[in-house]
């Protein structure tokens, strides 16, 4: 039987919302109040179900790990969504030599909460401008804006996250810093409204998954590196 663990401690809230979506909220909320005083109740309907979309948006559910899988070189998912590559790669701008590269598209009705997929220390934050083509798109890898956390694992390989903006995101928010040490499944990370998430990991990684399957960041496991 797989035991589980909380890679943080469990919130105290019915409803978890990301401190990130608060002024979403708020700025949603004071609108839909003012259109109502001033007597648009049809606007102010309309206003009101924008800031219950926008709560739902931001909701950041507590999430699990398999306890009994750390030995086993797991690589849990950095985020919930829809997988849309997993293939090997030849090379990449963030590490050196041929990867397994996952993706992950998360539409507007998803969790956007991202998580760390290995323990490890970060040892590059690397942001990249760029466009806003259709995160499901694979172009959107290379030609949207990116931030990219270079992570070295306690399995003594090196890998990559990048969070990808989307058609509609904005807004890529990493609260990670160079040096700091984070533990698998812990939150590090969020894109505001539909986006991607890249992995990029050594290319003897057996990967778990495959395109058109639906993962959830840090209870999902993606991949095993063979070494682990």
């Amino acid at each position: 039987m797989n035991q589980f663990s909380w890679p943080e401690r469990p919130g105290t809230s019915a409803f978890p919302i990301a401190k990130p979506g608060m002024p979403f909220i708020a700025a949603a909320g004071a609108t839909t109040l003012v259109l109502a005083l001033i007597g648009y109740s049809f606007l102010a309907f309309l206003c009101l179900g924008l800031t219950l979309f926008i709560c739902f948006f931001f909701r950041d559910p507590d999430r699990v790990i398999q306890a009994d899988e750390a030995s086993r070189g797991v690589v849990s998912s950095p985020a919930d969504g829809k997988i849309v590559y997993a293939e090997r790669v030849e090379d990449n701008p963030y590490i050196n030599g041929p990867c397994n590269k996952i993706s992950i598209f998360m539409s507007v009705f998803n969790v956007h909460v991202n998580r760390v997929p290995v323990c490890g220390v970060v040892s590059g934050i690397h942001y990249f401008p760029g466009k806003f083509f259709n995160a499901s798109f694979d172009k959107a890898s290379i030609h949207n804006e990116r931030n990219a956390v270079i992570i070295d694992s306690d399995k003594g390989f090196t890998y990559a996250t990048v969070q990808i903006a989307g058609l509609i995101a904005r807004r890529i928010i990493c609260g990670v810093q160079k040096g700091d040490r984070l533990e698998r499944g812990v939150r590090y990370g969020l894109i505001c409204f539909g986006s991607r998430l890249d992995v990029y990991l050594p290319p003897d990684t057996d990967i778990a998954v495959a395109v058109g399957d639906r993962v959830q960041a840090g209870t999902s496991i993606i991949g095993y590196y063979k070494h682990g």
